[in-house]
């Protein structure tokens, strides 16, 4: 299968934890307090599991630090654009950042630079 992603992605265990969820239109889905397994990234988006059924088209504010041992985070809004239905309860998400300055991706760059030397 062709990959038809525009940016590269790399394998990373992250756990996030979802608060609340919005729209443009200001619909807010608020005390979902639900923890998430980021189990992909790429300058463009993340792809995460979880036992949550989630909107498509919903947003929420993320915090990522992707080196444990820096203190750089990207803080951004990501958008959910898919779900597919894994079995058992579990559900994967795919999402893009809509609110990252494409300024912060050398932080991405660092980290796969890094990524690549560890394998």
């Amino acid at each position: 299968m062709d990959e038809k992603r525009k940016n590269q992605r790399f394998n990373i265990r992250l756990e996030l934890m979802i608060s609340s969820l919005f729209r443009q239109d200001n619909v807010l889905v608020e005390n979902i307090d639900e923890p998430i397994m980021v189990v992909d990234m790429s300058k463009g988006g993340i792809g995460f599991q979880t036992q949550s059924i989630l909107p498509v088209g919903y947003y929420f504010n993320a915090c990522i630090q992707l080196h444990p041992e820096n203190d750089s985070k990207l803080y951004c809004v990501v958008k959910i654009i898919r779900c597919t239905d894994l079995g058992h309860g579990l559900k994967s998400y795919g999402c893009e950042f809509v609110g990252l300055a494409p300024v912060l991706s050398f932080i991405f760059d660092d980290y796969i630079e890094t990524y690549a030397n560890e394998q």
